[in-house]
């Protein structure tokens, strides 16, 4: 067997003619690192107050879940997670290989990511500080339709079939200037996908099964905060009963999203999709969806309308958010801070929100069925508190709702689907405080 190495690498005190094993002998860049072929068990380790300034780290094809892990992590004294700072750099290329559910969607392009996992299992990443940026200097590029897609992190399964055990772990993911129109391009903070293999009857169906992003601040980013993740497979799951068997030969398991703060997404927060059971807990989503408006989202083409919640599942069954916490949503043709979207199953409880603009919980359409909300707590909501729009079936019960007089319960715009309210503790806020 094949012993593991530890890589170290410092900006600081590197120099790529060392051999990068002991912290005596670091490289200076992460090119050195996309060189090696890295081994089950791995470690790659930056230091501590580096800066990476146009540096990228591209892992593909590697890992082993009947292996050790391998690690991606910091080391030294310093006061700061190393940055990896990828200015645009990092280039590669996205192709779900078919069309997605919608024509609308962009499936295929050129897209920049400081951290790629193409084809990756079995790794820890944690304690990094990763940013994708660029200086616009005018409105007009900074809406451009066909800018440059941009990821802190991306995560992608093609040709291994199931991968297993993605962790991402006390990211600081920012200032990410990616396609605002592009909502499932691996596009904005964090964001997982899975292609059309090769040759799917000899790997499989790609998917995930074992994904935690736990504790991660991810901030000023755009489309998306966090997704987990968008599948070339969305032709299993039409209709609206949703079978567990279909999930387990395409769908995503074990996914779990918690302890995240998400603020000043240009789209949605946090989002699992095509996933069995995920648990989305203890999160934060704060001024998101702060790009779906007229003065940024202005060049769209057929790409769809300016549309985004905060935290929601996508074609999951048995989802559960619970604990979570969104404020300050801004308004579009959604806007709320929860939303049950074509999916079997659904909870909400113990959620908090307040003053999201579009409301606090929207179910959406047709497939949105056995949803449940129950025990949450809406304060200050805007738009109206529930939207049931299309919906078959949805129980919102023991929930303690303070509204304006002003605001209706229900969003008049929303209002076509069904819903049964029981139990609701309502308190009408007379006076809100202008200051």
């Amino acid at each position: 067997m094949m012993k593991s190495k530890a890589y170290y690498v410092s900006s600081l005190t590197g120099n790529d003619s060392n051999d990068g094993l002991s912290e005596s002998t670091p490289f200076a860049t992460l090119s050195k690192i996309n060189e090696i072929e890295i081994k089950a068990g791995d470690k790659i380790l930056l230091e501590r107050d580096s800066v990476f300034e146009g540096q990228f780290l591209h892992l593909e094809n590697c890992g082993d879940i009947n292996a050790e892990e391998i690690l991606i992590a910091s080391y030294g004294n310093g006061e700061n997670k190393p940055c990896i700072a990828a200015k645009g750099n990092g280039v590669w290329r996205q192709d779900y290989g078919m069309e997605l559910d919608s024509s609308a969607h962009v499936f295929k392009g050129d897209v920049s990511s400081a951290i790629l996992l193409f084809d990756v299992e079995n790794i820890t990443v944690k304690d990094i500080e990763i940013s994708n940026a660029e200086e616009y200097t005018n409105a007009e590029d900074y809406s451009a339709p066909h800018k440059m897609d941009r990821t802190g992190v991306a995560v992608v399964v093609k040709n291994r079939g199931t991968v297993h055990n993605i962790n991402l772990i006390d990211l600081y993911v920012h200032d990410v200037n990616g396609n605002v129109y592009n909502k499932h391009m691996n596009n904005g903070g964090i964001y997982m996908t899975a292609f059309k293999p090769d040759d799917e009857a000899k790997t499989g169906p790609s998917r995930y099964d074992g994904v935690t992003v736990k504790g991660c601040l991810v901030k000023n980013v755009s489309r998306w905060g966090i997704a987990v993740g968008y599948s070339y497979a969305h032709a299993q799951f039409t209709g609206a009963e949703l079978q567990e068997d279909v999930f387990k030969k395409y769908g995503n398991e074990n996914i779990y999203l918690a302890e995240n703060y998400v603020k000043q997404s240009g789209g949605d927060a946090i989002t699992p999709m095509y996933a069995l059971r995920p648990i989305v807990e203890h999160n934060i989503a704060d001024s998101c969806a702060c790009e779906m408006n007229d003065r940024i989202y202005r060049y769209p083409e057929n790409r769809m309308g300016k549309v985004a919640a905060a935290v929601w599942p996508w074609k999951c069954k048995d989802a559960l958010f619970r604990f979570n916490e969104v404020a300050d949503t801004r308004l579009n043709q959604d806007g709320m801070a929860y939303d049950a979207d074509s999916g079997d199953g659904t909870v909400y409880e113990y959620n908090y929100s307040t003053q999201n603009e579009g409301g606090c919980i929207m179910f959406c359409l047709e497939e949105a069925i056995h949803n449940t909300f129950s025990h949450n707590v809406s304060y200050d909501d805007l738009g109206g508190v529930f939207s049931p729009t299309g919906n078959p079936d949805a129980m919102c019960e023991d929930n303690e709702i303070h509204i304006r007089k002003t605001v209706p319960l229900i969003r008049e715009s929303m209002c076509d689907g069904n819903i049964t309210l029981k139990n609701n503790k309502i308190n009408f806020i007379d006076n809100i405080s202008k200051e």
